[in-house]
């Protein structure tokens, strides 16, 4: 058998690694004004190959009898962005706005959740003041 198509099929994969490391995914914090800001995305990878060995056509073997192919593709998406400001960090998403109302208002409930804590909050201090 042939080693061309394993062969093949390493240095794709190898390149697919050079193209690919953890900074793909969580990418370098950019810093200004002391808010840090880190670019959060997601990696797909596909490769595939294929190949044959083959005779010549009048019988006699071929110096290479080997025809065969490999390809592969890398997509990064971005998905959020992680903001740190004040030793509080947020989560903000990069996605298309909400379809439905049910969805507009799950979006929000953090937001919520983090203006009803202050308000209590607030609230106690002024009680035991």
């Amino acid at each position: 058998m042939s080693q061309n198509l394993p062969n093949m099929l390493e240095n794709t994969i190898a390149k697919i690694r050079q193209m690919v490391d953890v900074n793909s995914v969580i990418g370098e914090p950019i810093t200004a004004g002391g808010v840090t800001i880190i670019p959060i995305s997601k990696v797909s990878v596909g490769f595939g190959g294929g190949g044959s060995d083959y005779a010549a056509k009048n019988g006699t073997k071929a110096e290479y009898p080997f025809g065969g192919g490999v390809g592969g593709g890398v997509k990064v998406t971005p998905v959020a962005f992680l903001i740190i400001k004040e030793g509080s960090v947020r989560m903000l998403p990069v996605a298309t706005p909400a379809n439905t109302t049910a969805d507009r208002l799950v979006e929000q409930v953090p937001d919520l959740l983090d203006k009803v804590s202050a308000f209590i909050e607030s609230k106690t201090k002024k009680d035991g003041e």
